[in-house]
């Protein structure tokens, strides 16, 4: 998920123009899947046991998101890797500062509220709706250290959370937008599928 943040410096992503000037981007060390992969369909399955591996994976997507400039979130699927794995750093929101977080295996055990804000996706460049969510979440987890934890949030955090547990789940969040509303997208998300993919 992205948002407007500091630029983290890299010369790790490049630019690939598509059709109607479509920007999608290379980016390293894994490559973001983009609106019509199929992979971004996909259920993924859970970790059995955070490895050396799976923390090196925690890590590349943590700077394959700091590639993009402007993310917040990444999850697994969205690199093509169908693990039950999310990274989130939000920097700041509400003058509180919060450190990366890598979460395995998260689950949403409770939610509260509801509120509708804009989001964007960074699979889906260039298009935003306004999706209705609730507004505090409660999501277990397993730490990159293996441990179990629990995250209690609301505002952006909780967002960011819910948005890449869907991702997890083969959802996007435009499946939590009207039909009528996907229908005035419908240019935009034709115009990603048919762009030239970063090779």
């Amino acid at each position: 998920m992205p948002k407007r943040r500091r630029k983290h410096q890299s010369t790790s992503t490049s630019d690939v123009v598509g059709e109607d000037d479509v920007l999608l981007r290379a980016t390293a060390p894994l490559q973001l899947c983009y609106y019509g992969n199929p992979v971004l369909r996909k259920r993924a399955k859970p970790v059995a046991e955070i490895t050396e591996a799976e923390r090196q994976l925690a890590d590349q997507m943590l700077e394959t998101l700091y590639a993009t400039g402007n993310g917040i979130g990444l999850a697994a699927t969205q690199v093509g890797i169908l693990k039950r794995l999310i990274i989130i750093d939000i920097g700041e929101d509400d003058d509180e500062t919060y450190e990366p977080l890598v979460l395995f295996n998260p689950e949403i055990l409770n939610v509260e509220g509801e509120v509708v804000v804009e989001e964007a996706c960074l699979s889906i460049p260039s298009v935003t709706a306004e999706v209705r969510r609730p507004e505090k979440v409660v999501v277990d987890g397993i730490d990159i250290q293996g441990e179990p934890v629990r995250i209690e949030a609301d505002g952006l955090l909780a967002r960011v959370l819910q948005h890449e547990i869907d991702h997890l789940n083969g959802v996007l969040f435009i499946d939590r937008i009207s039909g009528l509303k996907r229908q005035l997208l419908k240019d935009e998300l034709l115009w990603i599928q048919q762009a030239e993919r970063p090779s």
